[in-house]
């Protein structure tokens, strides 16, 4: 049984080495990654880290300030471009590549063609991003295949809402968002009638503040219906159908598996309709959910998707805990939550969205996230995801025009990584910290997708059993079992900034239920190669030190 290790991967960043770095610098200031930086070295060092995918951010084309005309690509107006670069969630064309990322722009597919087979060749599974709930402004695409409509080519552009519409219209209103529309251009960014924007405004004068550059599709739901929200399902809608042959089209091409943005802003009923369509053909098509209301993970997991992100639930709880903002008791609960569903829920410390975790806005120091890396990596079968350079600590720090000092790694300007370029470009630059957090990445990695008793084993929560004391602190350790028919492990992550000598209490029900023997036994730390004799009993604890920042994975042959 395998278990999922995802390492998401903003292309544009990768394989960046021009350290230039200028405050909105353009292309040509500051260059940009190349699929073509994707070796088979380099594929086989993330394969190395405990990684089964590879989820490349951003290799669909999307709007940008760059001008690829003489590629024969429209050029869009800076008004409606987030950044230099761009977002790489306001699609300009579903059926092409971004030109940024290509050696030779004019075979751009071809280059992804062949990062899909080297990417296949070292072992991992390809994933890239499917954007449903909205496109570029000036979306239009020019490699789409023949007898293919471009969205909106056919809508009645007079109407609000019609179910066979691509998109929603404000009918004799200009598009006249709170934002510079000139944007250094000599004529002002024009349409009309206007198109209501990516999150749900149905106006024509989105905010800064809005996804005022992302128009919103239509999926036959009519959000400003007299007698409030009505859906249009039958006669299937012909967005539904577009976006068919559009993950149809990258399925074709040996995509594994599709990161689908904003999922529940797309009703679950179409999910339903175009998972089943798309795995008549492509039997073993993944798909993975981006949705954060906890009150509907059940819905959207009926509808098709094998893993949800879990934002809402165990990632606030795991970076509360931290941060000590709760207590590492808090973990119990979230686990408990989504115990139904616990095999499609998708855990992570870092992704392009949210703060990395040695910056200054989350814990300051990579270190403090190798607890909550233990916990949410060994805990259950469901995958972890990590993002690139977080196994190096990447802070996130940076200023870089668009995006601001966040903690977060941009996703709208031409920029490089520190981290990336030590551990993949130039690794004599690996700094004495880095090589410390990779190694510990690399170890608890491994463990998670070579453990059985990880991969398929079961898994028992301590700590109701161990409730904090003089030899136990619940509120910055938390400790549970993981058990197959041949091994037990024994885990202990320890929150705090102080090193413990914990005692841990085993309960009689955990030796029925994960069928295990009493007595004295030998294991192994898998994190350090300390060989530990261990006591097994329902009636006095076991004795296990744990240094800061840190944690015991002790294996015991059954």
């Amino acid at each position: 049984m395998e278990k999922a290790i995802i390492y998401q991967i903003f292309t544009r960043l990768f394989g960046n080495t021009n350290t230039t770095r200028k405050h909105n610098g353009t292309l040509m200031d500051n260059g940009c990654g190349k699929l073509n930086a994707f070796t088979p070295a380099v594929l086989r060092r993330i394969k190395e880290l405990g990684v089964t995918h590879v989820w490349y951010t951003g290799v669909i084309r999307h709007a940008t300030t760059t001008d690829y005309t003489r590629y024969g690509i429209p050029r869009q107006h800076p008004a409606v471009v987030k950044g230099n670069a761009g977002s790489p969630y306001a699609i300009t064309d579903y059926y092409d590549i971004d030109p940024d990322l290509a050696t030779n722009v004019d075979k751009r597919m071809n280059e992804f063609e062949s990062l899909v087979k080297r990417t296949h060749k070292a072992g991992l599974k390809m994933i890239i991003d499917f954007v449903p709930n909205h496109v570029a402004r000036q979306y239009k695409s020019t490699a789409k295949p023949k007898g293919i409509a471009d969205f909106g080519e056919n809508d009645n552009t007079g109407m609000q809402f019609s179910p066979q519409n691509n998109f929603y219209y404000c009918p004799e209103q200009s598009f006249a968002a709170d934002i510079d529309l000139y944007h250094g251009e000599e004529l002002p960014y024009e349409e009309f009638p206007a198109k209501a924007t990516g999150n749900d405004c149905f106006g024509n004068r989105p905010g800064r503040n809005d996804w005022y550059e992302t128009v919103k599709l239509n999926y036959g739901v009519d959000y400003c219906d007299a007698g409030g929200v009505s859906t249009h399902f039958s006669p299937t809608p012909d967005t539904w159908k577009k976006m068919l042959d559009i993950l149809l089209f990258w399925a074709g091409k040996g995509v594994d598996a599709f990161r689908c943005d904003m999922a529940e802003m797309v009703p679950s009923a179409f999910w339903q309709w175009v998972t089943t369509e798309v795995r008549k053909k492509h039997h073993n098509v993944k798909f993975i959910g981006e949705v954060y209301n906890p009150g509907r993970y059940r819905e959207y997991i009926n509808a098709g998707f094998d893993y949800l992100y879990d934002k809402v639930g165990m990632y606030d709880s795991l970076r509360d805990v931290v941060c000590g903002h709760r207590s590492a008791t808090d973990i119990t609960r979230q686990w408990q939550t989504n115990d139904d569903i616990a095999d499609h829920m998708l855990y992570f410390l870092e992704n392009h969205d949210e703060q990395r975790i040695a910056s200054d806005f989350f814990a300051g120091d990579a270190r403090k996230g190798i607890p909550a890396l233990m916990t949410s990596a060994l805990m259950r079968t469901n995958p972890f995801m990590l993002y690139a350079g977080q196994e190096y600590g990447e802070r996130g720090m940076d200023e870089e025009g668009f995006s601001g000092r966040d903690g977060r790694t941009t996703i709208f300007d031409y920029w490089s990584v520190d981290s990336l370029i030590h551990g993949y470009s130039s690794r004599r630059q690996l700094t004495k910290e880095e090589k410390s957090i990779e190694a510990t990445y690399k170890k608890v990695l491994n463990i998670a997708t070579n453990e059985k008793a990880v991969t398929g084993g079961k898994f028992f929560d301590l700590m109701y059993v161990n409730p904090t004391s003089a030899d136990f602190n619940a509120d910055r350790q938390y400790v549970f079992l993981r058990s197959n028919e041949d091994d037990l492990m024994i885990v202990l992550a320890n929150f705090s900034d102080e090193s413990s000598d914990c005692k841990v209490n085993i309960p009689q029900h955990a030796f029925n239920y994960l069928n295990l023997k009493k007595g004295i036994m030998e294991g192994t730390d898998l994190l350090n190669g300390e060989k530990i004799t261990i006591t097994l009993s329902d009636t006095d604890p076991l004795n296990l030190s744990v240094e800061a920042w840190s944690g015991r994975v002790i294996k015991i042959s059954k």
